[in-house]
């Protein structure tokens, strides 16, 4: 668990460095007609984690033993297959401040690590939950999942930072 913790953690530097030297217009626009803007894309990222984390409360607390077989999470990364967010992942249309996404950011995460550092590995890998493309995902799979995930936006604002000028 410490590889996958420490994937989310340098993702997660990753994209914060990506956003600090843009202004609070910038980060607001939309730049494209019905796409999200670079604060949107943060707050859905925002969202996923959290809503990703509670279910692996959930099925830790609820769910069923089951044997599920890997999935390949790191092809979360490519773009070229669309998918569309789940609608309480979709973030509204209203402007936020940098501080006050990269303090949900922090809360979020630190939400996920109490939750990984209160389970053991066995029961991460004895329990899945559903995704829209993998299907049934173990528990230990979603940690580097949500890394992967932030890894596919983060490209997604670089286009869009590229669009801003």
């Amino acid at each position: 668990m410490k590889e996958s913790i420490r994937l989310i953690e340098d993702i997660r530097k990753e994209l914060l460095d990506e956003i600090q030297n843009l202004s609070e217009e910038e980060l607001n626009r939309s730049v494209h007609q019905g796409r999200w803007s670079i604060m949107q894309v943060v707050d859905h990222l925002y969202l996923m984690e959290k809503a990703v984390t509670s279910s692996l409360i959930k099925s830790i607390e609820h769910g069923e033993d089951q044997r599920v077989e890997d999935k390949p999470v790191n092809l979360t990364v490519d773009r070229s297959r669309k998918v569309q967010a789940p609608s309480y992942v979709e973030p509204v249309n209203e402007p936020k401040t940098l501080e006050e996404m990269k303090d949900r950011l922090e809360n979020s995460r630190q939400d996920l690590l109490h939750f990984l550092a209160t389970t053991t590995k066995d029961e991460l890998k004895s329990k899945a939950n559903p995704h829209p493309v993998f299907g049934m995902v173990r528990l230990d799979q979603w940690v580097p999942f949500i890394g992967y995930h932030e890894k596919r936006h983060i490209e997604q604002i670089r286009e869009l930072k590229a669009d801003l000028n």
